[in-house]
C-alpha cells in the first residue's frame, strides 16, 4: 500500500461528533483561553444582563418598591462562510497518516484497518483546521487582501476601539522591554490602570493575561532571577504555566503569524476570558461538511472543511491593552 483511495465525506452530526466537537469543547477548548460558543443558532446573539445595583431596601410589610426592569443588552457575533483545503502529494500524505499510525502502540501495522486510516486522517486535518481557525481569532482582518481574512480576529478589534480611547491602553518601546523587570512593571500598569470592574472580577477566576512570546520569555527570565530553589527547579524543568498574582499569563503564539501585517507585533491584553468570544457553527448551514477524497488526475489527496465562523469582544470597556509602537 502507497496511496489512500478511499473517500470519507462527514455531515450533520458525523461532522459535530467526529471532526469538530473533540477541540471545540472541553480541555481542548480551555487550551484556546477565550469563551467558545459552538452551534448556537445563527444569528449567534450572546445576551447581557445589567443588574441593577443596591436592590436591598427597607422591609416595610406591603407594596412593590423593585423599581425599573434590569437592563438587557445583546451581542450579534457575525459568522463567515470559510472554507479550508489542504492539498498533498499522494506519496507525502500516505507517510504522514501512516507515520500517525506507526506512533500509536496498540496498532497492528499488519492488518491496518480502514476505520484506524481514518481516524489518522482526520486528525491529520482536524489538527491543521484548529491551528487556522486559532490564528485567524487573533489575527483575522476581513477587509485584508490575503493572508487570514476570513473573519476579523481580536487584534483588529480591539484596535478599532482604540480611536475611541474607552478603555484603558498605553504603549511601549522595544527598548524599555529589554529588562525582565520591565515585563512586571507593564501588568502592573494595566492592572492599576483597569476599569475597577476588570479589577472586581479576579475573585471569580476568569480574569487573564493574553500577552506575545517576547513578554511571556520576559517574564520567564524574570522568575529565573529569583534566588530560589523552586526557581532553579523551574528553570530547568519549565513550567507548565506562569500567573501575575493569581491571574493566568498566556502565550497566545503569534511569532508567525504576526509578521507581515500591520497589527501590533507584540502586546499585552488583560481582559476577563468571556469577554473574547469565538462562534463556530457547523449546522445551521446547508452544504457545510468535510471531505477527504483522492484525485487520479493529479495523483493528490484533497481535504476540505466547509463551515462557519467568528469572533468578537463582548463589552470593549472591559479591556486593558499595551503594545508596542
Amino acid at each position: 500500500m502507497s496511496f489512500l483511495e478511499n473517500a470519507k465525506q462527514y455531515t450533520g452530526a458525523e461532522l459535530d461528533t467526529i471532526f469538530f466537537r473533540p477541540f471545540l469543547t472541553g480541555p481542548s477548548a480551555q487550551e484556546l483561553g477565550v469563551r467558545i460558543l459552538y452551534n448556537l443558532p445563527v444569528p449567534t446573539t450572546v445576551q447581557l444582563w445589567d443588574g441593577q445595583q443596591n436592590i436591598l431596601q427597607k422591609h416595610t410589610g406591603k407594596g412593590w418598591t423593585g423599581g425599573a426592569s434590569a437592563h438587557k443588552y445583546q451581542k450579534n457575533i457575525a459568522l463567515s462562510r470559510v472554507k479550508a483545503e489542504m492539498g498533498f502529494s499522494a506519496a507525502d500524505y500516505f507517510s504522514l497518516v501512516y507515520e500517525k499510525i506507526a506512533a500509536r502502540a496498540d496498532v497492528n501495522m499488519d492488518d491496518l484497518t480502514g476505520t484506524e486510516l481514518e481516524q489518522a486522517e482526520t486528525a491529520l486535518f482536524r489538527q491543521a483546521v484548529a491551528e487556522n481557525i486559532r490564528a485567524t481569532m487573533w489575527v483575522g482582518d476581513a477587509s485584508a487582501p490575503s493572508g487570514y481574512n476570513t473573519f476579523t480576529g481580536f487584534l483588529k478589534t480591539i484596535m478599532n476601539y482604540s480611536a475611541a480611547e474607552i478603555f484603558h491602553q498605553q504603549t511601549y518601546t522595544a527598548a524599555t522591554m529589554t529588562d525582565p523587570e520591565s515585563v512586571v512593571g507593564l501588568f502592573d500598569s494595566l492592572w492599576q490602570n483597569a476599569d475597577t470592574r476588570i479589577q472586581d472580577a479576579k475573585g471569580e477566576g476568569q480574569l487573564a493575561f493574553f500577552v506575545t512570546s517576547d513578554l511571556y520569555y520576559l517574564y520567564e527570565k524574570y522568575l529565573d532571577s529569583k534566588g530560589a530553589d523552586a526557581a532553579y527547579v523551574d528553570t530547568v524543568n519549565g513550567r507548565q504555566g506562569l500567573a501575575y498574582h493569581g491571574i493566568p499569563v498566556i502565550d497566545v503564539r503569534l511569532g508567525n503569524y504576526l509578521s507581515g501585517n500591520s497589527l501590533p507585533q507584540s502586546f499585552c491584553l488583560l481582559t476577563d476570558r468571556r469577554n473574547l468570544v469565538l462562534a463556530v457553527n457547523t449546522a445551521d448551514f446547508p452544504g457545510n461538511e468535510v471531505r477527504m477524497w483522492y484525485n487520479p488526475d493529479e495523483m493528490e489527496n484533497r481535504q476540505r472543511a466547509l463551515f462557519m465562523a467568528g469572533c468578537d469582544v463582548l463589552d470593549e470597556t472591559m479591556l486593558s491593552f499595551a503594545y508596542r509602537e
